[in-house]
């Protein structure tokens, strides 16, 4: 199948301009699903008796890593996807998908996004002699360019990308101190957390192209067993989710009342959601996917890094 340009999305005719409909196409404003719980992570590895320098180096180190991997991430998801966003209304305007931007381009994004990744990952081991960042780059980058591939064979895609989106707390721990995840029990559950959550809301998303794929033999949850049964999934996962964030809570001394107050909004807002999608239905799904979920992320991620500090 070849993809024609809209009269409507004519090609960009500069990289500039290439640069520009990827950027708006990945929504880098999204990052704030994962990289308040990087943050968190690596506030729980933080080696008290660190200078905050030392840690401030390795936060910046961070936030590199972490912006890159998730823009490797969704330029690869454009790319794989751009043949079948084209065929859905929704999708079809996308950079790739409308043929604004040149596949070759594509490639030359993701070759420039996994070099600051690496160089990055890198930095830990020049700065800080920690080698494991350095050596888990090339599998991490695998498995966050795998999840654009499982909905072709899996309605547990879902639970892939927040497998994905989990990775962000633990890689972090593991940059800032290797041995934090074996004296941290927080850490996984809060990745548990995640996990459930991402794959929550994930499923929500999917609901507003059940038909489309359908018709493309995609293994949404909602295309596979159909919408009400993923509204009763995504309820469960969530519920799951706040019964993670309570058991972190509990278990790190560290993570008091604030986060423990974090952890209620966060119910709260996970109810919320629901009812948001019970009452409106698919009008809803800004509020609840992208509004809702932002603000989950943001709360705990500032509450559980002050509580390790004061």
């Amino acid at each position: 199948m070849t993809t024609t340009v809209s009269p409507a999305t004519p090609a960009a005719t500069s990289g500039l301009e290439a640069l520009r409909a990827v950027a708006s196409d990945i929504k880098l404003a999204h990052s704030v699903f994962a990289l308040p719980f990087a943050v968190l992570g690596a506030f729980l590895a933080r080696q008290v008796d660190a200078p905050w320098s030392w840690f401030a180096g390795q936060m910046a180190l961070v936030i590199v890593c972490m912006v890159s991997a998730r823009t490797w991430a969704m330029v690869v998801n454009r790319i794989a996807d751009r043949r079948l966003d084209a065929q859905n209304p929704r999708t079809s305007r996308r950079a790739f998908a409308s043929g604004r931007v040149t596949t070759a381009f594509g490639w030359a994004a993701l070759a420039a996004c996994a070099g600051i990744f690496f160089a990055g990952a890198a930095g830990f081991w020049l700065f800080y002699g920690n080698a494991w960042p350095v050596i888990l780059a090339a599998p991490v980058l695998g498995v966050l360019a795998l999840y654009s591939f499982t909905k072709r064979f899996t309605w547990l895609c879902h639970l892939f990308l927040g497998l994905s989106l989990s990775l962000s707390p633990i890689a972090a721990a593991i940059a800032v101190d290797p041995a934090s995840l074996f004296a941290t029990p927080a850490l996984w559950w809060i990745c548990g957390m995640v996990i459930a959550w991402v794959a929550g809301f994930d499923i929500i998303y999917a609901l507003q192209d059940v038909d489309v794929d359908r018709a493309a033999a995609l293994w949404s949850v909602p295309s596979r067993l159909g919408v009400p049964a993923a509204i009763r999934i995504c309820r469960g996962l969530h519920a799951i989710a706040a019964a993670c964030l309570v058991m972190a809570w509990m278990n790190d001394g560290r993570l008091g009342w604030l986060f423990g107050g974090a952890v209620i909004v966060v119910g709260l807002l996970l109810i919320v959601e629901h009812a948001v999608l019970a009452v409106r239905g698919k009008a809803g799904l800004e509020m609840a996917f992208f509004t809702i979920n932002g603000i989950v992320s943001c709360v705990l991620g500032a509450a559980g890094c002050i509580d390790t500090i004061v």
